[in-house]
């Protein structure tokens, strides 16, 4: 008896209008599914249950374990805190003690490419490390400042003050970091860690590639000590204005020419040395990480022996006066107005802060052998972002170079991070006075060295072409607006443009039509079996046994790259098999279809003719066949094309359909059917990947016999099923191999095998069962891969292939 619920949906359906029909329909009377003991032992049957939308919100609604397992997620410290010991704290010290030594001049140099002064960097690397390691899912990645976000952060800066000079560069910066964190921690919380799967490759090494150019551009006035107009303008207009200013050139360009200089000299001697001497590769690799340090101490000491006499006017820019300790501690200022102002820039510095952050992170996790969670990772982010502008940090992220040095310096845990705080923080406090002799062109020469990597290099474009050359084009297209106009517009560019295509290849998505092909398994030069030990005989000998062959289907044309001499034969007259490429949604439904529609119509002939009483009962779009003296009027041209019978779609590539889709292929539907009248045209579905794509099929009345000439053509209809042996070890197929396993050990003769086979029906015979209890029994051991209810679901293409022949051939073509 329906429940009290179902009758109240049943009458509001009724006063709705809306017709409610039984979405499995039970044809056990009119299905004749042969003499198949199987299909006779109805308690044994097994019949799909349609998914219900209460079934879709229990799946979505979280179980208790599934809340208290995501609230113990937010803080993954948890799972290898407790286990922490002294090789780990070693491996921790090594690996923060050598990025704090580089962090430090990095984030000062980093601060100044922002439009901040250099002890916000500090501020910014100080509070990274003691925020992530509590969220954080790497160990290798260092957070803090980076060239390319400080970069936009500095475009940020720079736009809004020139519209407003009285908001501070700092107000703006630390704003800038809580809003775009809470977004950050927003998509954390969300788990939808996979959003950042739609930046492709292609877009994140334009992106990095026009960075680094236009931030190489950028600091050549501060390495020349050029002054008189804005490094802030397009790369090219920057390019143009040193050159015109090259008189100009300052004592600054020594400090800064030599020490890019001797930075890419030490890494190349290093470097090599290591290779020459591998005994001491960890050696040279430490010295190696440290040039940085040194050149900046080297040109530090210099500039002190230069001006030390002269502090208030000293002989090249230095980096002047720097604020012991933190000075900034406090709440971030903010307001509407400006949080409105850099409104639009938040999607690139959103961008920035996600995309380089998660590469980093995972590409280091699958060399080191360890998975990252891309949402906890934003977690991460979004909260040291969020916190930081509470002690003068400024947005940051993963860095690309210091991530590799922690990697290779040997880093166990993301607790390095605190030991990278602790240095920052005794060089804030300690160094300052030392920091102030610190040439800016030094500086400049550290950045430039530092970013000149993230230029993609031209073997990786080739990679790139060789893969996708569309998406070379894209990658140039992002390169060139950067630098002709700022690296958000590169950034957009790219996006956009990926995004178009991949539009483009959704929608003008074309499916294969498939043919059948036998083939055998070919092992050195014998023809093996089902059993890759079972060998039929040599290869060009064998005498085509079933057993040592199989159908498999390629497209027609030869699409796939297969040997065009292989003769792809058409799987039956009438019959076509249709294999998706893109899957099957709105955007590709239509031009999938009239495909499909265009080339069965090209490929076969209407199964009645077209009778018109009088001639202007034709359609104006249908002209009719073609009539010539050579050729009787009533004498049609395709008469020698088969009439269309079936089509089986394979499902392989399709996950989820749509309204759209089903519609359209409703209408696919019809269209053939009125094509084929007075027959109907049989639709097989293979391989489908969804049980909510099976209600969706049988919603639009797929997935059973057609009811069109019901009276006859139904209860003709042969469903042939794809049946599974089931019994575990004790299954016909499990004894009959481990027969085989123990024959080819010699533990078993060939009569022994054979006795083995029929091990199962002497067990029953001993137990007094009658023959034909042991025989039903052996039979239950069989179960139905799809349910019965839906005999045009198959498998796969083969059992579609056999079905829709053999009902093809079981009724009477009528014409």
């Amino acid at each position: 008896m329906p429940g009290i619920a179902a009758k109240v949906g049943h009458g509001l359906a009724k006063v709705l209008g809306i017709k409610l029909e039984n979405e499995f329909p039970t044809r056990s009377d009119e299905v004749t599914r042969g003499e198949s003991v199987l299909s006779t032992q109805t308690s044994a049957s097994f019949v799909e249950n349609i998914p219900t939308s209460y079934e879709w919100l229990q799946d979505q609604v979280p179980s208790g374990r599934e809340v208290a397992d995501y609230t113990k997620s937010l803080f993954p410290f948890l799972t290898w805190i407790s286990h922490y010991n002294l090789q780990w704290l070693a491996g921790d010290l090594v690996a923060g003690i050598t990025i704090g030594a580089v962090v430090v001049p990095q984030g000062m140099a980093y601060a100044i490419l922002a439009n901040l002064e250099p002890q916000f960097g500090l501020y910014s690397s100080f509070i990274g490390g003691l925020i992530y390691w509590l969220f954080g899912t790497s160990k290798d990645i260092s957070i803090g400042p980076v060239a390319v976000l400080s970069t936009v952060v500095g475009n940020v800066v720079s736009d809004i003050q020139a519209e407003d000079p009285n908001i501070s560069a700092q107000v703006i910066a630390s704003a800038l970091s809580i809003i775009a964190g809470c977004i950050v921690l927003g998509i954390g919380l969300l788990r939808i860690g996979w959003i950042v799967d739609l930046i492709s490759i292609t877009s994140l090494s334009a992106f990095m590639t026009g960075s680094a150019i236009t931030i190489c551009v950028g600091q050549l006035p501060s390495l020349m000590g050029m002054t008189g107009f804005s490094s802030r303008d397009s790369p090219y207009k920057v390019f143009i204005n040193v050159l015109k200013h090259l008189p100009d050139t300052k004592l600054d360009a020594a400090m800064g020419l030599s020490a890019l200089f001797f930075l890419y000299l030490i890494r190349f001697t290093l470097t090599t040395c290591a290779e020459r001497i591998p005994k001491h590769k960890r050696m040279f690799f430490f010295a190696n990480t440290m040039r940085t340090v040194f050149v900046i101490l080297l040109y530090t000491l210099i500039s002190y022996l230069a001006n030390r006499s002269r502090r208030d006017d000293p002989m090249f820019r230095i980096l002047g006066t720097i604020p012991k300790g933190l000075r900034h501690i406090g709440v971030p200022e903010m307001s509407p107005s400006l949080i409105s102002k850099f409104g639009s820039y938040l999607p690139a510095t959103v961008i920035v802060l996600l995309v380089e952050h998660i590469a980093i992170s995972k590409s280091f996790g699958r060399v080191n052998n360890y998975t990252i969670d891309p949402s906890q990772e934003m977690v991460g982010i979004g909260v040291t972002n969020i916190v930081g502008p509470f002690f003068g940090a400024y947005p940051s992220t993963g860095s690309f170079s210091r991530t590799a040095i922690q990697s290779k310096a040997g880093v166990r845990t993301p607790a390095a991070g605190i030991i990278v705080g602790g240095v920052v923080l005794l060089a804030m406090y300690l160094l300052t006075a030392v920091f102030f002799y610190i040439p800016n062109a030094t500086l400049a020469a550290v950045i430039i060295h530092a970013v000149g990597d993230l230029v993609t290099p031209p073997n990786t474009v080739y990679q790139f072409w060789r893969v996708s050359p569309i998406e070379v084009f894209i990658f140039f297209v992002g390169v060139f607006v950067s630098i002709f106009t700022q690296i958000e517009d590169g950034l957009y560019a790219t996006v956009c443009l990926s995004a178009a295509v991949l539009l483009y290849r959704i929608l003008k998505a074309r499916g294969r039509f498939l043919g059948k092909v036998k083939v055998h398994s070919v092992l050195g030069d014998h023809v093996i079996g089902d059993d890759h030990r079972q060998l039929v005989g040599m290869y060009g000998t064998f005498d085509g046994t079933v057993t040592s062959a199989r159908n498999v289907f390629l497209p027609l044309d030869h699409g796939d790259g297969s040997n065009p001499e292989v003769e792809i034969d058409h799987p039956y007259p009438g019959i076509f098999i249709y294999r998706f490429s893109e899957g099957f949604s709105y955007p590709n439904a239509n031009f999938s279809l009239d495909y499909l529609s265009e080339f069965i119509q090209e490929k076969t002939r209407r199964t009645s003719a077209e009778n018109f009483e009088r001639p202007g009962d034709r359609p104006w779009n249908n002209p009719g066949p073609r009539q010539s003296s050579k050729r009787p009027a009533g004498l049609d041209a395709d008469y020698n094309l088969p009439s269309l019978k079936a089509v089986i779609l394979d499902f392989s590539s399709v996950n989820n359909v749509d309204i759209t889709s089903i519609q359209r292929l409703i209408d696919i539907r019809n269209q053939l059917d009125l094509y084929a009248t007075p027959n109907a045209v049989d639709w097989h579905f293979a391989c489908i990947n969804n049980r909510w794509t099976k209600r969706a099929l049988v919603s639009g009345g797929f997935g059973i016999p057609s009811r069109q000439g019901e009276d006859t053509a139904t209860h003709r209809w042969k469903s042939i099923f794809s049946v599974a042996e089931i019994g575990g070890k004790d299954s016909a197929a499990a004894v009959a191999e481990d027969a085989a396993n123990q024959a080819q050990k010699g533990e078993l003769s060939v009569m022994d095998e054979e006795l083995a086979l029929n091990k199962s029906s002497t067990d029953e015979s001993e137990s007094g069962m009658s023959p034909g209890e042991i025989t039903e029994k052996l039979l239950r051991k069989g179960a139905v891969v799809h349910g019965l209810d839906m005999p045009l679901f198959h498998v796969d293409l083969t059992s579609a292939l056999q079905s829709a022949i053999a009902n093809v051939e079981g009724r009477p073509e009528r014409v």
